[in-house]
Parts: structure tokens; sequence; C-alpha cells
């Protein structure tokens, strides 16, 4: 066993995780991994090319270090597939803290206030929660992703720098208030993509008066992808030492596993594969809006995920993935 430059995680071990030769044919699929707490999800990302003993590995939506839950990474040729998996409408569990500020919005920050307000009643949470149900818009917090001309503004935040944040339109399905016992509310969210759990435990403390912060989150689902499904980094590593990845390497057109699908003939799968429009059934059409299917051959190989075009009525190839 060796270790591996690209395992931030195995060097912080005294026994690193299995680390896979070089694999000459690269592994093709998506994981459904419990992300533990105190990684960062390209952390998560660089142990597993040391598993998979492969470059081409992504993550396909973002967790904070202290977050846990469901991390969709992709592998080879499925790395394709994650601007899909991304869109995938999300449910966390949110453990928020009232009455306390940070300047992350969440436990790793800073604390910036402290002893605000927060001898409310159950149905005073509940009233407040309901506010944030529906569309809705988020500032993103300084400490994100985001990009300001070409830089995250995570790095300007950590220069001391605040920057004027755009809001964004973001959809929240339900808040369901699970328990609230003074100063600690629980609940379950579900929402779009793009939604700041830590922005929303902030604008809760803001509309309540006393401020609020994250203190602990996990990702219960991610589109079709559930956390009772999801795979821990240990029995990852045992598998992929002993040659049982497969496993939990899930087929990546699972990512579309929520689209009408489409299985055609001979000259249909060639006109596919080299890009060229088809003309499909009209019931498939109908089906989910007539606007994206996933095809398939007589012998049933993916070939492709296609987009309606509703004025020629043709299905174009918008990826293909058959050789």
């Amino acid at each position: 066993m060796t270790d591996c430059a690209d395992c931030p995680e195995a060097r912080r071990r005294s026994k690193p995780r299995w680390v896979a030769p070089r694999r000459e044919i690269p592994l093709s699929g998506i994981l459904n991994v419990d992300k533990p707490p105190g990684m960062t999800s390209h952390d998560v990302v660089d142990e597993i090319r040391c598993l998979a003993g492969q470059r081409k590995v992504g993550h396909a939506g973002t967790l904070d270090p202290m977050a846990t839950g469901v991390l969709l990474v992709c592998l080879g040729p499925a790395t394709r597939v994650a601007e899909y998996l991304m869109q995938g409408r999300k449910r966390y569990l949110a453990t928020i803290v009232l009455g306390t500020t940070t300047d992350t919005f969440d436990a790793d920050g800073a604390i910036v206030s402290s002893g605000g307000a927060s001898d409310f009643s159950y149905s005073e949470i509940e009233a407040a929660l309901t506010r944030f149900v529906g569309h809705i818009e988020q500032v993103p917090p300084m400490y994100s992703a985001v990009k300001r001309e070409g830089q995250p503004l995570y790095k300007l935040a950590r220069q001391g720098k605040t920057i004027e944040r755009a809001p964004r339109p973001v959809q929240i399905d339900a808040i369901d208030l699970l328990d609230w016992t003074a100063p600690t509310l629980s609940i379950e969210v579900a929402c779009s993509a793009g939604t700041y759990i830590r922005s929303l435990a902030h604008d809760l403390g803001q509309q309540l008066g006393g401020g609020a912060y994250l203190d602990a989150l996990v990702r219960l689902s991610s589109g079709r992808f559930a956390l009772e499904d999801a795979t821990s980094l240990e029995r990852l590593a045992e598998a992929f030492e002993h040659g049982q990845e497969t496993r939990y390497l899930l087929p990546l057109d699972e990512a579309f596993f929520d689209w009408p699908a489409a299985v055609v003939g001979t000259e249909a799968a060639r006109r596919i594969v080299h890009g060229q429009a088809v003309t499909l059934a009209d019931s498939l059409g109908s089906e989910g809006g007539g606007i994206m299917a996933r095809a398939y051959d007589l012998e049933g190989t993916f070939l492709a995920i296609l987009s309606h075009d509703p004025k020629s009525g043709q299905w174009q190839p918008k990826k293909v993935f058959a050789p």
C-alpha cells in the first residue's frame, strides 16, 4: 500500500486508506457518498481519485466541511452528467441556534454577536418559518464559492472584505419544524438547487430579531438519491480494495431515470450517436413536458440524452454517451 499526494484525508491519518494503482480503463458511474464532517467536497473527490486509481472524478453539488450526507461523486464519463445531478431538488435536516450570529452564518465561523432573543414560542417559530416557504430571494453568504470577477467570495471574506451581493431566486417547497428547545431548533427543508441553508438560518434570525446561525446540516437527498442508500468512505475503501466497487457504482443514466425513455431502432441509433436529430413517438413528447428524454438502442445500451424541438417536432441529441 502506498500513500497518494491527491489524498489530503489520507495524509491526515497514520494509516491511510488503500490506494489503487493507476487504472488503464477508467471506471464510469455515480457514487452516492455519505460525506463525513470535517472534509470538503474536494477532499472526498481527491480520496476517491486515489481509491479508483483515476484522475477524472468530480462531485455534483458542494457541501460545506461541517455538513454531512448525500454527496454525489461522478467517475469517468459520468462526470458529464454532474450538471444535471446538481439541478436535482434537495432535502436537508438543519439544526439552528437562535440568539447568536457568526461571520460565516454557521458553527465554523467566529461569533459576531450573542445574547440575542431566543425565548420564542413554538407557534412564533412556525409562523416565522412559513415566511420563507415559496419563491424567495436569498443573498449568498460572503463565505461561499460564488465568484466575483473570477474570485470566490470566501477568499475575499478571508481578506476582511465584504462585497455587495445580488439576491438570487430560490424555491423552498416546505419547512417542517421538528423540534424547538430554546435556543435550538431542528427543521427539515425541501428546496431547489442553489438554496443556502446557512442563509436561511441567518435570515430566520433576522426575521425573529435575535440573530441565528446554522449549527449542523445533513443533506437527506439530492434528486432521486437518498441518504439511506449512501455509502461511507470507509466502506467504499474496503470495496475498492477487494475489487467490489461495482456494488456501489451506479450507471450514469441513473441521473435521468425520472425522464421519459425511448428505445430506438438501428437507423435512429446510428443518427443519434452521430449527433443527428430523430423523430420519436408523439407520446414521448407529451411526457415530462416534452423537453428532455433518454435514448437506448435495442440491446439496452444508453445512447444519449435528447432535447425536444417544438418547432420541428424532432429530438436533438444533447449529449451522446455511446461510442
